[in-house]
């Protein structure tokens, strides 16, 4: 393994040496070079992007591992994608080498080669902002100069660092730019998590006044910046930050809540008048229709909701993507029919969805890659299933691979009869929209939706199982 890292780097900056010795200026050579090893690949390509387009799906060798060549790069963030994605920054010269595994992506994926040190160093704020995430339940509760404290200390720790590392390395502006947004931005929208928080307690006179000057950070807040509109960092802030302005428009009316059509009304409104980039502004009213219409309840709503996102965004393939996904969210109303798809058993024979449903039934979605979460559901639909028998509680693995669904069933000693895998499950996930794992699906015995999109581990299933029984 070290033998073909060895190989692959030395080809990546032979590459990249001769591509810019042979340019005619050397300010012309624009050319980038990525390669990488993938340890227990899910798939047998990866996926490079950048600014939300895909520049090209490069195929695994019979060694996990792939080289491709960018032309005229554009300095700035990519994204590279294998089952999991993470960000990377490329600029003319770079001959980067990516090393991952699949078990623990995140936490194993390296860089080596010519800018390497950029992206390791990018990945370390990126793992320690996670850390911080970890304990963000805890500072929630802590008052706001203490939170303040905790986040500057954070701050003047990460940017300390940084110019420790530009002691060391030579680094361009343009990079300069990023690192110092993932920096200053992760901390920005903690402050904004803080503040969201401290909303939801006052359904519960829990909140405590926040003073004018815990907010002066948002005096610095670039609301259009081009080069880092996908840079994760910078558009979770928005993200958070925009959620707050717009709970500000109800908050004597409503309790905060992201996914209600009165707070996402008032969101895209708040968009269009803060925002002033407009492919930003088209990245951020998509990803607010996307996780609307996948949590909402209502035909009427999502409609008017779809109508405002329509006359706000200007990409014609965000339009069509946004329409289809309120076609299919509305098919899964309640009081539809659920939609049939197919099904394989664990002894291999074709069924549909439409054929399993034998009573009142709740639908939920696993997968054998994640041992942890199946184990965890699994555990969770037994003790519904003791408490509320009259409704079945039916498994459907989302894989690909049959014969490893199957040892998983029999080795956790799953009933097959509540078991199935979809046969195809890119047709499954459009039309039952199983975006993430904890959703379940609740139907009754005549195959009519109850709650098409419910949280098999949120406390209220349990109010809609005996809701629906009573009706």
């Amino acid at each position: 393994m070290r033998l073909i890292k060895k190989i692959l780097l030395l080809l990546l900056t032979v590459t990249t040496i001769i591509s810019c010795n042979t340019s005619s200026k050397k300010s012309e050579c624009g050319v980038s070079w990525i390669g990488g090893k993938i340890v227990n690949p899910k798939l047998d390509y990866v996926v490079i992007s950048h600014n939300r387009s895909i520049i090209d799906t490069v195929a695994l060798d019979s060694t996990d591992s792939f080289i491709y060549k960018i032309e005229n790069t554009d300095p700035g963030i990519y994204f590279f994608s294998h089952y999991e994605y993470q960000a990377m920054f490329l600029e003319p010269g770079d001959s980067v080498m990516i090393y991952v595994n699949t078990i623990e992506f995140d936490e194993s994926l390296s860089y080596t080669g010519r800018g390497a040190e950029k992206n390791n160093l990018l990945m370390e704020f990126y793992l320690l902002n996670e850390d911080v995430d970890d304990h963000m339940l805890t500072y929630y509760n802590i008052g706001p100069e203490e939170f303040s404290a905790k986040m500057d200390s954070v701050s003047s720790s990460r940017n300390k660092f940084f110019e420790n590392f530009k002691k060391k390395v030579k680094t361009s502006k343009a990079f300069d730019d990023v690192a110092k947004a993932s920096i200053t931005y992760s901390i920005y929208s903690k402050k904004e998590l803080y503040i969201s928080a401290n909303s939801k307690k006052k359904v519960y006179d829990e909140s405590i006044d926040i003073p004018k000057s815990f907010y002066a950070f948002r005096d610095s807040i670039d609301f259009g910046n081009e080069a880092l509109r996908n840079y994760y960092p910078y558009f979770r802030f928005l993200g958070n930050y925009l959620d707050n302005l717009a709970y500000e428009k109800y908050e004597n009316r409503e309790p905060f809540d992201r996914f209600s059509f009165t707070h996402n009304s008032y969101k895209i409104k708040i968009i269009d008048s803060v925002i002033t980039n407009t492919s930003l502004k088209n990245t951020l009213s998509r990803s607010t229709l996307v996780r609307y219409l996948l949590n909402g309840k209502d035909v009427a709503e999502e409609l008017k909701m779809l109508e405002a996102f329509k006359q706000l965004n200007t990409d014609s393939s965000d339009i069509a993507e946004i329409e289809k996904l309120a076609s299919a969210t509305i098919k899964l109303a309640t009081g539809n029919e659920i939609p049939n798809v197919a099904l394989v058993s664990t002894d291999n024979t074709l069924k549909d969805l439409h054929s399993v449903i034998k009573k009142p039934t709740v639908l939920f979605f696993w997968s054998s890659e994640s041992i942890k979460h199946y184990r965890k559901i699994h555990t969770r639909s037994f003790e519904l299933r003791e408490k509320y028998p009259e409704y079945n509680f039916i498994g459907i693995n989302i894989d690909p691979h049959f014969k490893k669904w199957v040892r998983t069933v029999q080795s956790a000693g799953y009933n097959g009869q509540f078991e199935y895998q979809f046969e195809n499950f890119k047709d499954a996930e459009q039309k039952l929209l199983v975006n993430y794992v904890n959703k379940s699906i609740i139907v009754d015995k005549d195959l009519k939706i109850l709650d098409g999109n419910s949280n098999i581990f949120n406390t209220s299933i349990e109010e809609q199982l005996l809701g629906h029984l009573n009706q």
